[in-house]
C-alpha cells in the first residue's frame, strides 16, 4: 500500500462501524485536534496474530485514563474489532493504528467533558520502520530536546500530544542525514529515541534507562525478557550521557522498530555485534510464534 494516508482503498473501523477508508473523517473542530486530547497504540499483526494484542488494548484504556477520559468501548470489544480490521481489509502481516479521542460536541475550550469520545482502528502493510538500518546499524542523532518530567505531563501515557519534540527531533535527524534521534530527560540522562526505547551492551552485559519518565514499551518489556532467558543480565538504570563512549553494542526496541540495531549515535559508534543480532533474530521468531 502506497500514497496519502487519507486517499486508500480499504476498511476502517470507526466508533462501531466498518467505513470505507477515505470516508474515516472528523471535523475541524474536533477537541484532539485543538488540545491534543487523544491516546494510540501501534501494533504489529503476523501471520494474521497481533503480537501482544492485549496488552496494547489495556494499555490504550490506561492511557485514556490517564489523561482524563474513558474509553466507551470494553477491552474485548477493542480485541473484536481489531480483527475486524484484519479480516476487512485482508492483512495477515500489518501494522495496526488504535486511536481513541475527544471528538466535537458542545465543548470548544480547554474543558471538554461535554464532547463524545470516539474510538478508530486502521491498518496497513508495513516493512520495517528504520528501512535497511535494521541489518546495517541506524544512524541517531542527538536531540535537543528532553523527556519532561512526571510532574509536567503524564508520561506513561501514549498520548498525541507527547511525540511533539519527538516529531521536531526526528525531522531535525533527518535533515542531518539520520535515521532517528536520542532524547535525553529532564535530568540530562539518556532516555530514548523518538518512538523507540533504547539498550546498550558492555562486557556481554545490557544496560538500558529506568523508564522512570517516558513509556516503558511492551516490546522493550518483551526483550528485558528474552535477554533474562538467555540469562543476560539486565541493568535498568539512570545512564549518563558520557558513558556512551564505553558501549559497544546498542539497539533500538518498539512496536514499528521491532528490534533495530544502532550504528551511531552523534559521535559515538556502536558495532552490529553478535548479541544485537540474536535478539533480533530471536524476537522475530517470537513474533511469529517459533521461538
Amino acid at each position: 500500500m502506497a500514497g496519502s494516508y487519507d486517499d486508500r482503498d480499504g476498511q476502517i473501523w470507526l466508533d462501531g462501524t466498518m467505513v470505507p477508508w477515505r470516508d474515516a473523517n472528523v471535523h475541524i473542530l474536533t477537541h484532539a485536534m485543538h488540545y491534543a486530547s487523544s491516546v494510540f497504540e501501534g501494533e504489529r499483526a503476523y501471520e494474521g496474530v497481533i503480537f501482544e494484542s492485549r496488552k496494547h488494548s489495556e494499555r490504550l484504556h490506561a492511557s485514556a485514563n490517564m489523561i482524563d477520559f474513558e474509553i466507551p468501548w470494553t477491552v474485548d470489544e477493542i480485541e473484536a474489532a481489531k480483527q475486524q480490521v484484519l479480516t476487512a481489509n485482508g492483512f495477515t502481516d500489518a501494522y495496526v493504528r488504535a486511536v481513541a479521542w475527544r471528538g466535537s460536541g458542545e465543548d470548544m475550550g480547554v474543558a471538554a467533558k461535554r464532547n463524545p469520545v470516539r474510538l478508530a482502528i486502521a491498518a496497513w502493510e508495513w516493512g520495517a520502520y528504520y528501512g535497511d538500518s535494521k541489518f546495517k546499524g541506524a544512524k541517531l542523532d542527538i536531540s535537543k530536546w528532553k523527556r519532561p518530567s512526571p510532574e509536567t505531563i503524564p508520561s506513561h501515557a501514549k498520548a498525541a500530544g507527547l511525540y511533539m519534540i519527538c516529531t521536531m527531533s526526528k525531522h531535525t535527524a533527518e535533515a542531518k542525514g539520520c535515521a532517528d534521534a536520542m532524547m535525553f530527560d529532564y535530568r540530562g540522562y539518556v532516555a530514548e529515541a523518538t518512538g523507540a526505547n533504547i539498550f546498550f551492551v558492555k562486557d556481554g552485559e545490557v544496560h538500558t534507562p529506568d523508564p522512570d519518565c517516558f513509556l516503558n514499551g511492551i516490546t522493550r518489556q518483551t526483550v528485558i525478557g528474552m535477554l533474562k532467558d538467555r540469562q543476560v543480565k539486565v541493568h535498568e538504570r539512570h545512564i549518563m550521557p558520557d558513558e556512551l563512549e564505553g558501549f559497544e553494542q546498542c539497539w533500538l526496541t518498539g512496536t514499528a522498530a521491532e528490534v533495530t540495531p544502532v550504528g551511531q549515535i552523534g559521535d559515538y559508534n556502536f558495532e552490529v555485534g553478535t548479541l544485537t543480532r540474536d535478539i533480533a533474530e530471536g524476537y522475530e521468531k517470537l513474533v511469529r510464534g517459533k521461538a
